[in-house]
């Protein structure tokens, strides 16, 4: 009985470690463009780039606090401008605070983008990109 217990508690826990390692992070990040008024909601998975306007967004990592610490999501993006003459200029790299934007915020005369949430997917799921 000893042995099968062991063997339940092994084969439980390298079951969850191996659907774990299937997860991987994506944020989910609101964008506005200043001259249209037009309001996103833009998921990006890790090491994925998204376009909003002529901006290139590539989300690093991300991450939450558990439910039981005060509510925080952060994420490390890259965001680039390639204009319209599709030069690419670089206009954000760090860490973005879900619960203080004005921390580390996009500096740009047309758009705004920032971080709402960040949690743990399935690759399988299909994708919230636009």
């Amino acid at each position: 009985m000893g042995r099968h217990y062991l063997f339940t508690v092994f084969f439980f826990l390298t079951g969850v470690a191996f659907v774990s390692a299937q997860e991987v992070p994506i944020v989910t990040l609101g964008a506005l463009n200043k001259i249209t008024a037009k309001l996103e909601t833009i998921n990006v998975r890790q090491n994925e780039t998204v376009k909003f306007g002529t901006l290139e967004i590539t989300m690093r990592n991300c991450r939450s606090n558990p439910p039981e610490e005060t509510p925080e999501s952060v994420a490390f993006l890259e965001v680039v401008d390639l204009g319209h003459s599709g030069e690419p200029t670089e206009v954000f790299t760090g860490w973005m605070f879900a619960s203080s934007p004005a921390v580390s915020p996009l500096e740009h005369a047309v758009y705004d983008v920032w971080v709402t949430d960040c949690k743990m997917v399935d690759p399988s799921a299909s994708s919230d990109s636009e």
